[in-house]
This record gives structure tokens, C-alpha cells and sequence, in this order.
């Protein structure tokens, strides 16, 4: 290691090994017990209880163990989410059970209440707008434009037939490239290029397929550059800086709505149907207008599709990303959801960029995947965006609904109530006692604690 001794003007670099603490070379290729014993005796004052917790966590069943252990690197145990389920969705006509794994309180029972209100309503509407798929090879080049577009034209062709190899078997399902072109992004950085692909995947959300025939696009590119007459020898050296697929993917889109006559909204907490209506809409409109109440906003309609997406073995953070960045592809970060009042007919929609795939990566590995891609009905990727996208979109009516009407506290401090007594170790008889008393009474940290102490007493 370098040790770097400085005062104002002056760096003095000394090759001397310093030995710091809490470092390991080599942990990767411990055993798991070997990286957990290093772990105890380095950050740990009680090894044998946090040694108990992280074994407790393994699956009895060491062949199903071993599975867990080999997704990821320097395994020590498993970390679990709760598995939940909200029934009674209904999708064009088809009524499904969604698997949602989350660990905040009243998402699943918020996306079960709106999948229940909408269910007598005309349920859920959804389609599937366009499933295209980005991918980008980034390079510098520093000479004439006119030039290197020649060589594009020239050079596209092959650039395709070069990955027949790759793209063969997922042709013969009706996927593959769709096209490639040359864009000049000079004028955002000095000689900066890309090579843009669109691609359909199908089934699979399709990273590997895509970064592979990124790889070959950029291997071919540069080598191709090197023989073509129309360059200079400053020309021919193209720079490639990186081959990466885009997990912003705005041609990748499904939207979903609900839609009923206002006086159609009444029920037990909807006494008068136009004035919810007109409320609810003026809340959208606030989310649509004021970024700090938009990323609220989102994030709720996060809270169901990310749960949905966890359950099904997707990629939350890539749909994250690209969600986020749609939301703010107008120039201000937006709503992701619209509601309309028009001719006496309430409606609420989303419209929403989702690249999923319900085969490869943990669909085929996990137990827990498949569980729940069979408790959808074996969906493919078209139809788990579809029921993605609802999910989305019934969390957030779900969380206007309880904003416009009740508030926000009331319904989730109630469904927070048995995690703040968990904390307090309440028994059974206390969970009892306590949850009829909350049926009565307002929910705050405060007041669970004082009803606890005053059972206690």
C-alpha cells in the first residue's frame, strides 16, 4: 500500500505495507463457516448469540441451502421478507392472487382493499404498449462525422449477421435485434458516440442477451474500423468505452386503468362519491405538479410493484431506475399516475416502463419464484406487466383513497400496531388485550407504549 504524507504544496508517496485493521485478504475464498468465524471475532462482543442468529436463518434443507448460498458471493445466511398475498385482482376478466414480499406494513392489505373495491367496479383494465428494450456501445471518436457515418452505413449489416450465433435461438422465438443506429452526442461530450439498439426479448427480461450482442457490436465495430479506406489512421482508432444494456426503457410500456360512473364510488367510506372524486383528482394534480409530493407519490406506487417484482425473481432496482427517470422525462419529476372526471365517469390510469421476464435468471432457480409465477397463472412477460403495472396502480389508489378520506395514520398505524408491540415483546394475551383496545382508539407509538405499561402495571 501507498501512504501519502502531505502538507499544502508538497506530496511525498512512501511504499510502505500498513496494516489495517478489521481488512482480510482472501475472504471470498473462506469456507462459510471460516467467513462467519472472522466476522464474530472482528465486529462482534457476543459471538455466540450472533452466531445463533445467523444459523437459525439456514434452511434445514441443505440441498435448498446450498441454492441460497450459491446466488450470491461470501454467503453467510439468509435474509427473509415476508411472502404475502392480495387477493381478489381482477384483470381483464381474469381474477388473480398476487404474491407480494415486503416488509412495510398495510401494502399488502392496501393493494387487497383497492383489488376488493374495484373487483364489484369492472376490476382492473390493462395493455401492453411496447416491449422494446435498450442497449448502448459507448466510444469516443475524434474525427470527421461524415466520415464515420459512411462507415456505419457500411458496416451495419455485418454488425448483425456477426451475432447470428448469439441471437439464433431467441430469432426462432420472434425475438432479437430490432435495429441499431449511429448517434453523434459530440455536442453534449467532446467526440462521444454510441451505437443505440432496440431489442425484444420476449419472456426474458433479456440483460444477458443484450450485453453479449452489445459485446460482439463493439468488437466487430472496432476491428471493422481498422480496414475501412474512408478513415485516416487518426480515424480508424476508435475508442470503445463501455457495451451495457439500458435499464431506462421508455418504448418498454404497459399502462393500466380503472374506470367507474362517479356516483358508482359511494360506499361505507365514500358517503358522497363527487366529492372523493374531486378530491382524489386534486390530489393527482398536486402529484403532478409538485415534485416533493411526486416522489411520495411513487414511492407508493413503488411499495406494490416492487413487492410484485421481488416476488416474481425481477430486478426491482433496474425497474426502479428506470421507473424514476421516466417519471421525470418531461424536464420536472412527475406523477406516474393521471386521473380524469369527464361526462360523469371517474378514471384513474398509470402508464409505466416495466422490462420483466418470467423466464432465466431466479424464475428457473428459486423455489419461492416459481411458487408464485404459478400462483399467477404461469404468466409470460406481457401479461406478469400487466398485472405489475395494477399492483401499482391499486397501492396507489389505495393510499389517495385513505389521504382523501381518513388519512394516511389511521389505517397504517393500525397495521403498524403488532410490529411496535413485537418491539415491546408483548404476549399473546397482551396482543389481544391491546388490539381491541386500538380498534377504539387512535394508534401512535406513544399510546401503544403507555397501554403497555399500564397493562403491565
Amino acid at each position: 500500500m501507498y501512504t501519502f504524507y502531505t502538507n499544502p504544496s508538497i506530496f511525498v508517496f512512501s511504499k510502505i505495507k500498513i496494516n489495517m485493521p478489521n481488512t482480510i485478504s482472501g475472504f471470498s475464498k473462506l469456507t462459510k463457516s471460516e467467513k462467519i468465524e472472522w466476522l464474530l471475532n472482528t465486529y462482534f462482543t457476543d459471538k455466540d448469540n450472533a452466531r445463533t442468529l445467523v444459523q437459525r436463518y439456514w434452511n434445514t434443507d441443505h440441498k435448498l441451502q446450498k441454492l441460497h448460498d450459491e446466488f450470491i458471493e461470501n454467503t453467510i445466511t439468509n435474509y427473509y421478507l415476508p411472502l404475502g398475498v392480495a387477493p381478489n385482482f381482477l384483470i381483464n376478466e381474469t381474477t388473480y392472487a398476487i404474491p407480494m414480499a415486503i416488509e412495510e406494513s398495510s401494502v399488502v392489505a392496501a393493494a387487497s382493499k383497492a383489488a376488493k373495491f374495484w373487483l364489484d367496479r369492472g376490476g382492473f383494465k390493462a395493455e401492453v404498449i411496447s416491449t422494446e428494450k435498450i442497449g448502448q456501445v459507448h466510444f469516443i471518436y475524434k474525427g470527421d462525422f461524415n466520415n464515420l457515418e459512411a462507415f456505419f452505413n457500411h458496416i451495419k449489416p455485418k454488425l448483425i449477421s456477426d451475432t447470428a450465433s448469439i441471437t439464433k435461438s431467441m430469432e426462432r422465438r420472434g425475438g432479437g435485434i430490432l435495429d441499431i443506429e449511429l448517434r453523434n452526442k459530440s455536442e453534449d461530450l467532446p467526440h462521444y458516440y454510441q451505437l443505440h439498439a432496440t431489442f425484444e426479448t420476449l419472456d426474458a427480461m433479456g440483460a444477458n442477451f443484450i450485453n453479449t450482442c452489445l459485446e460482439q457490436f463493439a468488437s466487430t465495430f472496432k476491428n471493422e474500423a481498422l480496414q475501412f479506406a474512408g478513415f485516416t489512421n487518426e480515424e480508424k482508432d476508435i475508442s470503445i468505452i463501455m457495451s451495457i444494456l439500458s435499464n431506462y426503457v421508455p418504448q418498454c410500456l404497459v399502462r393500466a386503468e380503472v374506470s367507474c360512473a362517479i356516483e358508482d364510488l359511494k360506499s361505507k367510506d365514500i358517503p358522497n362519491p363527487e366529492d372523493f372524486a374531486q378530491k382524489f383528482k386534486q390530489a393527482v394534480n398536486i402529484a403532478e405538479i409538485e415534485p416533493y409530493r411526486a416522489v411520495t407519490h411513487n414511492k407508493g406506487i413503488m411499495n406494490g410493484i416492487d413487492a410484485v417484482v421481488l416476488a416474481t425473481g425481477n430486478d426491482f432496482r433496474a425497474v426502479e431506475a428506470g421507473v424514476h427517470a421516466y417519471a421525470a422525462k418531461d424536464g420536472s419529476y412527475s406523477s406516474l399516475t393521471h386521473c380524469s372526471i369527464a361526462n360523469g365517469i371517474f378514471k384513474f390510469w398509470i402508464e409505466i416502463p416495466l422490462a420483466l421476464g418470467t423466464v432465466g435468471g431466479l424464475t428457473n432457480l428459486h423455489p419461492l419464484v416459481k411458487f408464485s409465477l404459478e400462483m399467477l397463472q404461469k404468466p409470460n412477460a406481457k401479461e406478469l406487466m400487466k398485472i405489475v403495472a395494477v399492483a401499482g396502480l391499486a397501492q396507489n389508489f389505495g393510499a389517495l383513497k385513505s389521504l382523501t378520506t381518513t388519512g394516511i395514520q389511521e389505517g397504517h398505524m393500525k397495521m403498524h400496531l403488532m410490529n411496535i408491540l413485537n418491539q415491546f415483546a408483548a404476549t399473546d394475551k397482551e396482543k389481544l388485550t391491546l388490539v381491541e383496545h386500538f380498534k377504539t382508539n387512535v394508534v401512535t407509538h406513544n399510546a401503544v407504549v403507555e397501554a403497555i405499561e399500564e397493562i403491565r402495571r
